[in-house]
């Protein structure tokens, strides 16, 4: 541990921080600030994604195993909106005090921008599968790059990162949650975890894409019913409560004992662990998407962005500073269990239980999927992907019984070396991002339903041969 925890803090002190807060301002600045500018635009997007006419028009000839924009938005939210948003944010805050919150919310509107950058550049360099497209970094790097070993680097860490290392950590804080609430043993709770998740993504993205788009949007809503509720209930607080997050981000918390650093590192790390923006996760569901123009799908992984930390992960947020738990000893899914309970009674508690059950699982099924189509990316064969379904049943069993600690630090490793190799390459492919953002708003002011083709960027044409002529 005391290896994971020097290591960790070397790179985000000294590296991702700044290189995570330079990318988002750069890309916000080239791309005229298309998270706030083109936010309208997102909600129409994602208001018609899905419907028979948005599917009729984005299907590619050939292709008869598409995915919706809708289901490929369903998917990166299930991935997104997992224990981060319930335990990520309760532990930022038992550390880094209030003030850690006002930095989840600037790392999510700055890198809203490097999400629609990455997920932008994962539907233009997409490939054909067997049963959908597949894309992402990976495929990004070797196309628009030229670099194999850059890009089978990223693939592995990925293959890590999300199938193993975070999906310890959504089932250690579902067993956790369900120990609390039910006192549930959690070795046998972590073996029906582990058998739903192999029932689950043994069929593929099909059925994953299907499992998410009906249960992220109601998991989603009720949380956040549930979120105004407590406010409402404590709208006399609100002031005090956003002043001490704002106040607190630039002066640390006295009460627990935390410095500015302590704020702006948890929130940072926190935020990017649940928004994922500029991590390169996202673009790898991104680019199933059969969708008309790039663009499309790089603004609905923007928005998520803002769905993931500005709405929900606020929420959570909210429920702990109402409740007036802090300090009390507790950290991690306990702490918004311990608030929940505090505000509306044991109920609140077994609510939280259940909620984390939702979020935790549709990001399994989700993490293992990014792994799946990178390994695939590495190796053409049939069976290491069979190897790693019953790896990541593993894993789920293991985070299942081991301590929150060692779950959340190899997470942040793995998470902190993948970003590094994202954050590169969408710095040196960036600019066809904008090109294409150029060239879907120029066709949208002429009040067309925006198209891409291989001629528009007639450099990348024999790279993009998913896309028309």
């Amino acid at each position: 541990m005391e290896l994971i925890n020097t290591f960790n803090d070397w790179l985000w002190s000294y590296i991702l921080i700044a290189l995570l807060l330079a990318a988002a301002v750069w890309f916000t600045l080239s791309t005229k600030g298309v998270q706030f500018r083109m936010f309208g635009e997102m909600l129409r997007l994602l208001a018609a994604s899905g419907t028979r006419e948005d599917r009729k028009e984005s299907e590619h000839p050939g292709n008869h195993h598409t995915i919706s924009s809708f289901q490929a938005f369903a998917v990166s939210i299930a991935s997104r909106v997992g224990t981060g948003n319930l335990a990520g944010v309760a532990t930022a805050i038992a550390i880094g005090g209030a003030g850690s919150v006002f930095w989840m919310w600037v790392i999510a509107l700055l890198g809203a921008a490097s999400a629609f950058v990455e997920s932008t550049l994962a539907q233009l360099f997409k490939e054909r599968g067997d049963r959908s497209f597949k894309g992402g970094p990976a495929y990004y790097i070797l196309k628009g790059i030229g670099c194999r070993w850059w890009a089978v680097t990223f693939a592995v860490l990925i293959t890590i990162t999300f199938g193993l290392a975070f999906n310890s950590v959504q089932a250690n804080t579902m067993t956790a949650a369900a120990a609390v609430s039910f006192g549930w043993n959690p070795a046998w709770f972590g073996a029906i975890i582990t058998v739903g998740t192999l029932a689950v993504i043994w069929g593929g993205i099909q059925r994953i894409s299907r499992f998410s788009e009906i249960v992220v949007p109601v998991m989603a809503i009720l949380y956040i019913i549930l979120a105004l509720t407590v406010i409402a209930l404590n709208i006399g607080k609100l002031p005090a409560v956003l002043s001490s997050i704002v106040s607190e981000a630039f002066t640390g918390s006295a009460a627990l004992g935390g410095g500015v650093g302590s704020a702006l590192m948890m929130g940072i790390k926190r935020g990017l662990f649940s928004n994922e923006a500029g991590e390169g996760s996202a673009p790898n569901v991104a680019a199933t998407a059969s969708v008309s123009h790039p663009v499309k799908q790089g603004l609905l992984q923007s928005f998520a962005v803002f769905t993931d930390t500005i709405i929900i992960c606020t929420c959570t947020a909210f429920i702990i500073l109402f409740s007036g738990v802090l300090g009390n000893g507790t950290s991690g899914i306990a702490l918004t269990q311990a608030s929940l309970e505090a505000e509306v009674g044991t109920a609140g508690s077994t609510f939280v239980a259940v909620a984390v059950f939702l979020f935790a699982f549709t990001s399994i099924v989700s993490n293992y999927y990014y792994g799946e189509t990178n390994l695939q990316f590495i190796c053409k064969r049939r069976w290491p992907v069979a190897a790693y379904r019953l790896a990541v049943g593993a894993m789920v069993m293991v985070g299942s019984v081991t301590s929150l600690e060692l779950a959340w630090s190899l997470a942040d490793v793995f998470m902190g070396l993948m970003t590094l190799c994202n954050l590169a390459a969408i710095i040196v492919l960036g600019r066809f991002a904008v090109r294409l953002l150029n060239d879907y708003t120029a066709q949208r002011r002429r009040g067309q339903n925006p198209q891409y083709h291989r001629s528009t960027i007639p450099e990348l044409a024999d790279k993009t041969d998913c896309w028309p002529r």
